[in-house]
């Protein structure tokens, strides 16, 4: 259970659902709420219907999606939104020839997926938990991945740091490499090295201890990659100079809040389009902030943006993303059972919030066996009256080509399509 715990919501309120057939909504519009079509990855290729991060948009229109099987293995899943098919395309025991259960085990595909010019999905594999009598250094360490979605191919990389899982892949495949940060789920202080992948050689290059949970890794309109570093740094790698540096921020001209420098801090980042503009929320801050990459100096100069959920006391962010044309787009948990999707568009006076987000097609998948029983690990939902059904323990977010919008959530394991048009 406590595996499920560390990642739910610890405000959302979570209910029994009545049977699933009891309740019916229509997709017309309720004050103060958007509405989204759900599809449920299916349950074997999960075993607490977990998901983390790893939810991406390729080239070809797919989505992109990795699971956590714990003790067992991890998949990437390849959903086309149009036929509203979804199939397993990777099984990573089966890429990398080992099978080892328990800690051992291949468990997640826990980064924040990415695509490569090629639009080839790059991924990485780390651990789960340790459960009573294992111990972590029984966890061999993490892998670097590809799949090509033209060739049907996978690519495994070798372990980059033993015993350390990887959180996050970012190519630069015009240079043949890929920016990685790999993860030992260290507490308070984690391990999570800043490192470079040579796509061809096969080898990696470490470029130092970050001490930061969760890093994103970023590129500018230089190529330069960002990784956050304890104490609220900012490392800059040039490739061109082969220089790394490490920067404080600053915001609104002034020295940055503890709430994005302290210890623990997890920080959703992003980069504009144009790559000129770093976008941050730090997952318990209700702000949005950016930062200026094209700046010179011996810092990087941040701005607040705007309250996510103006006069909310508490907030949880663990998805966010933007897409081709500029609009950012995140989830916001704020107490109760439900979860707002909101959005920032550059140039405007602030963060707009589209409303909560409920299902529109509530029966997608049933929460209860023939008799009546809950069904377990479903129950990360919460269901009005009305019938109004609410997904509550969001977390990955991917901002499709089309102005679509994709929400991953747990218990059951579900993704969430908010259209374009209803967000306009």
């Amino acid at each position: 259970m406590r595996r499920f715990w560390l990642y739910l919501i610890t405000f959302a309120a979570i209910v029994a659902l009545p049977s699933s057939t009891a309740h019916s909504q229509s997709k017309s519009s309720k004050p103060g709420w958007i509405f989204a079509t759900a599809t449920h990855v299916p349950s074997e290729f999960t075993n607490q219907e977990s998901g983390y991060f790893s939810i991406i948009e390729g080239l070809n229109g797919n989505l992109y999606i990795g699971t956590a099987k714990y003790g067992v293995n991890s998949y990437l899943m390849e959903f086309n939104p149009i036929k509203m098919v979804m199939k397993m395309v990777v099984d990573v025991h089966r890429v990398i020839g080992i099978i080892l259960r328990g800690f051992g085990a291949q468990a997640k595909i826990h980064t924040r997926n990415n695509v490569g010019a090629s639009g080839k999905i790059y991924f990485g594999t780390k651990q789960g938990y340790p459960e009573k009598g294992e111990k972590r250094t029984d966890y061999p360490g993490g892998y670097v991945m590809t799949y090509d979605p033209k060739t049907k191919q996978t690519e495994h990389f070798p372990i980059a740091i033993k015993h350390q899982g990887i959180i996050s892949v970012t190519p630069d495949e015009s240079r043949g490499v890929a920016y990685i940060s790999t993860c030992d789920d260290g507490r308070p202080i984690e391990k999570s090295h800043f490192m470079i992948l040579d796509l061809k050689k096969k080898t990696y290059r470490d470029l130092g201890d970050s001490g930061h949970s969760y890093a994103f890794i970023v590129l500018d309109n230089k190529g330069r990659a960002y990784h956050p570093f304890r104490g609220g740094l900012i490392a800059r790698y040039d490739p061109e100079t082969d220089k790394l540096e490490k920067l404080p921020v600053t915001i609104d001209g002034d020295k940055p809040p503890k709430d994005i420098t302290k210890d623990g801090a997890i920080l959703n980042w992003e980069a504009s389009p144009d790559g000129k503009t770093l976008y941050a929320i730090e997952m318990s801050t209700n702000q949005l902030f950016a930062f200026d990459m094209t700046a010179s100096g011996s810092t990087i100069p941040g701005k607040r943006l705007g309250a996510l959920l103006p006069g909310a006391k508490a907030t949880d962010v663990r998805g966010m993303a933007v897409n081709p044309k500029g609009v950012l787009y995140a989830h916001v948990t704020s107490g109760g059972p439900y979860f707002n999707l909101v959005s920032y568009t550059p140039g405007s006076k602030g963060v707009r919030d589209h409303g909560k987000v409920a299902v529109a097609n509530p029966n997608y998948t049933p929460f209860v066996d023939a008799k009546g029983k809950p069904l377990p690990w479903h129950h990360a939902v919460h269901r009005d009256k009305d019938g109004t059904l609410a997904p509550t323990t969001p977390l990955g977010l991917a901002a499709a080509r089309d102005g679509s919008v994709y929400v991953l959530t747990l218990a059951p394991l579900t993704v969430l399509r908010i259209p374009a048009e209803t967000l306009k």
